[in-house]
């Protein structure tokens, strides 16, 4: 217990004579919230919804054949009695295969979705890490830092500066 107290410790050293040393040489250095950017930039917004347009036109479509699965069911249930054994097991296959079908249809929506959802992710990071380079340098900010900080000041977060920037692009499209 005592060997990652000295470890963190020794870590907090070392990181308070980093920030020492770049006030020191009078280094700017500047914060963002991803998490905040992310959230409040109308691409976000955008993606969010586009994905969300999309998957509701497949959820219906899903929705739609599970319905047609049930009243097959049903009437397996109901005039199954009735039917010849021929007409049972051509209801009982079309089943077996609207449920393969059904089955394989959610799980590609479950991976197309999450693939989508990855490539607007990516554009969007791409978006966010070009308008931080460009306010850095703008401000001439020496070091940007995102996530893994404890504690900052209001003073040194540009978090707000990227969020406005990316609707300003957004606007300008």
């Amino acid at each position: 217990m005592l060997r990652p107290v000295l470890l963190l410790a020794g870590l907090l050293a070392v990181g308070g004579l980093v920030v020492g040393q770049a006030a020191a040489q009078g280094l700017k250095i500047g914060v963002i919230d991803p998490n905040r950017v992310v959230e409040e930039s109308p691409q976000y917004e955008e993606a969010r919804q586009t994905l969300s347009t999309e998957v509701a036109e497949r959820e219906a479509d899903l929705l739609d054949q599970q319905e047609s699965l049930d009243r097959l069911n049903e009437k397996l249930e109901r005039d199954g009695a009735l039917m010849s054994e021929e007409e049972v097991k051509r209801l009982q296959n079309d089943i077996r295969a609207r449920k393969r079908r059904l089955r394989y249809a959610k799980a590609e929506l479950q991976e197309d979705f999450a693939l989508r959802q990855s490539e607007l992710r990516t554009k969007l990071v791409k978006q966010v890490e070009e308008v931080v380079r460009q306010i850095a340098k703008e401000q001439e900010i020496d070091l940007i830092v995102s996530e893994g900080v404890v504690y900052f000041s209001e003073r040194i977060d540009i978090s707000a500066d990227v969020v406005e920037r990316l609707k300003e692009e957004f606007r300008s499209r």
